[in-house]
C-alpha cells in the first residue's frame, strides 16, 4: 500500500507541477507581449483583463470540474485538464491579437480547472484522513515548485533569445510529456490495483455516508455545504486569499521591471522569491496547526491578513533599489502561501471526504478565483493609471478586510470540538464510571 500511496502523491505533484508551464508563462511574458502589440492596444490594464477573464473561467471551471471530479473520477479529469491546457496554449503562442490572447486564455484557465479537482479526488481515494494535513501539506508544494520552475526555466529562456512564442511551445510541449506519463503511472483508487480503502473521515459533512463511494445526486452532493457556517466562512477567506494570491503571482514580474528596474528575464527569475518562501509557508504552517494549535487554522490566516497589510503598503511606497522590492515579494509569499493553501487543501478534505472532496475544493476555489478576477483588473487599471502605489494600497485594504473575516471564523468555528474528540470524551467517561 505504502509504494502505491508514494507513486501516487509523486505522479500527482509531478503533474499539477507541470500545469504551471502553461499558467505561469503568461506572466512572464507580460512584458514582451506589451512591446509588441503595445500599439495595437494591449497594455497593462488590457493584460490584466485577459488574465481576469482567464480567472473568471478557471473559476466557472473549478465548480463544474469539481463536481465532476466526484461524479467521473479524478485520474480522467486531470489528464483531461493537461491535455486541454497544451491545446490552447498552442493556439495562444500562434495567436497574431489581442482576440486570440482572450480566447486562448479564457479556455486555458477553464480546462486547468480539471488539475486540482481531479489531484484531490484522487488523494482522497488514496490516504487515510488521519494524513490529510502531511499529505496536502506536500502537494501544495507543487503549485509552488511548477511556478518556480516555470519561472526560472523559461526567464531561463529569455536569456538565451527565445521569444514569448518559442516561450509557450515550450511549456505545451512539456506539458504534454508529463501527461503521457502520468497516464501510464497513475491509478485513480487503491481499488483499481487490487488494495483497500483507507478509513474515511468521521467528521466530514457526509460522515453518514462515510462508507458510499461517488455521491447520488447533484442535491446530495452540494446541500450539506451551503448548510454548513464554517464552510460559508471559508468561502468568504477563499474570496479574499487567493485574490490576494493571484494578483501577486501574476503581477509581481511586471511589478519588479518597472518598479524595482530589473530587466525581464531578471524579474522572471527573482519574482520566484514569492514562490520560494511560500514552500517554507506551507511547511511551517502545517507543521504549526497540527502540533502547537492542534488542527485549528483560524490564528494563522488572521495572521496572514495582519502580515500582509504592511508589507503591501511598503510595496506601494518608491523604491530606491531592487533590494527592498525584492524582500517585501519574499516576505508577501512567507505571509500569504501557507494559509492559503489550508482552504482548498487540508480543510477540503476534511470537510468533504472521499465523496465531496473535489466539489469542497471547487465551490472554495471558484470563490476565490471570482475574487481575483476583480483583483487581476484592478491591480492592473491602478498601476496603468496612477501608478503601483494605488495598486498595492488597494491590496492592503483586501487583505485587512481577509483577516477580519478569519477572526470571525476563529472565534465561531474553531473552538468546538469535533466529533472525534466528542466520541473520545465520552468513550473515556464511560470507562471511567
Amino acid at each position: 500500500m505504502q509504494r502505491w500511496q508514494l507513486r501516487t502523491a509523486a505522479s500527482l505533484f509531478v503533474g499539477y507541477s507541470a500545469y504551471y508551464l502553461c499558467r505561469s508563462n503568461l506572466a512572464v511574458a507580460a512584458p514582451l507581449l506589451i512591446r509588441e502589440f503595445g500599439s495595437r492596444g494591449l497594455d497593462k490594464e488590457v493584460l490584466g483583463e485577459i488574465a481576469s477573464l482567464g480567472v473568471l473561467c478557471y473559476a466557472a471551471g473549478k465548480v463544474v470540474n469539481g463536481v465532476l471530479g466526484d461524479l467521473l473520477g479524478g485520474k480522467r479529469i486531470f489528464l483531461l485538464g493537461m491535455v486541454g491546457a497544451v491545446a490552447a496554449t498552442v493556439v495562444f503562442g500562434l495567436g497574431q491579437g489581442v482576440a486570440v490572447f482572450f480566447g486562448a486564455w479564457a479556455v486555458n484557465r477553464l480546462v486547468q480547472a480539471m488539475g486540482w479537482a481531479g489531484l484531490l479526488k484522487v488523494t482522497a481515494n488514496w490516504f487515510s484522513y488521519r494524513s490529510y494535513g502531511k499529505i496536502m501539506g506536500l502537494l501544495s508544494l507543487s503549485y509552488l515548485v511548477g511556478d518556480i520552475v516555470a519561472k526560472l526555466a523559461l526567464g531561463h529562456l529569455l536569456t538565451l533569445g527565445v521569444g514569448w512564442r518559442g516561450l509557450f511551445g515550450a511549456a505545451a510541449g512539456t506539458l504534454a510529456l508529463v501527461a503521457l506519463v502520468n497516464l501510464f503511472t497513475l491509478a485513480p483508487t487503491p481499488a483499481s490495483v487490487g488494495l483497500p480503502e483507507p478509513p474515511a473521515n468521521p467528521d466530514s459533512l457526509f460522515e453518514h455516508e462515510a462508507a458510499a463511494g461517488q455521491p447520488t445526486s447533484l442535491r446530495t452532493l452540494l446541500g450539506p455545504y451551503f448548510r454548513s457556517p464554517a464552510f460559508l466562512l471559508m468561502l468568504v477567506l477563499s474570496f479574499g486569499l487567493t485574490a490576494l494570491r493571484e494578483a501577486l503571482s501574476f503581477w509581481v514580474p511586471t511589478y519588479l521591471v518597472e518598479a524595482a528596474h530589473l530587466s525581464e528575464s531578471a524579474a522572471s527569475q527573482y519574482s520566484a522569491l514569492y514562490s520560494g518562501f511560500g514552500m517554507v509557508s506551507i511547511l511551517g504552517a502545517g507543521y504549526l496547526s497540527d502540533t502547537w494549535l492542534r488542527g485549528q487554522r483560524g490564528p494563522l490566516l488572521l495572521a496572514a491578513g495582519l502580515g500582509l497589510v504592511p508589507v503591501l503598503a511598503l510595496m506601494a511606497q518608491p523604491a530606491g533599489s531592487y533590494v527592498l522590492p525584492l524582500v517585501l515579494t519574499a516576505l508577501a509569499g512567507l505571509l500569504l502561501l501557507g494559509p492559503y493553501s489550508f482552504l482548498a487543501g487540508a480543510m477540503a478534505l476534511d470537510m468533504g471526504g472521499r465523496r465531496g472532496a473535489a466539489t469542497a475544493a471547487g465551490l472554495l476555489d471558484a470563490v476565490g478565483y471570482v475574487g481575483s478576477t476583480g483583483a487581476l483588473w484592478l491591480t492592473g487599471r491602478l498601476a496603468e493609471r496612477q501608478g503601483w502605489g494605488a495598486a498595492f494600497l488597494a491590496l492592503a485594504g483586501l487583505a485587512a478586510a481577509t483577516a477580519a473575516a478569519a477572526l470571525v471564523f476563529y472565534r465561531t468555528q474553531e473552538r468546538r470540538p469535533s466529533q472525534v474528540a466528542l466520541r473520545e470524551a465520552a468513550a473515556a467517561t464511560s470507562v471511567d464510571l
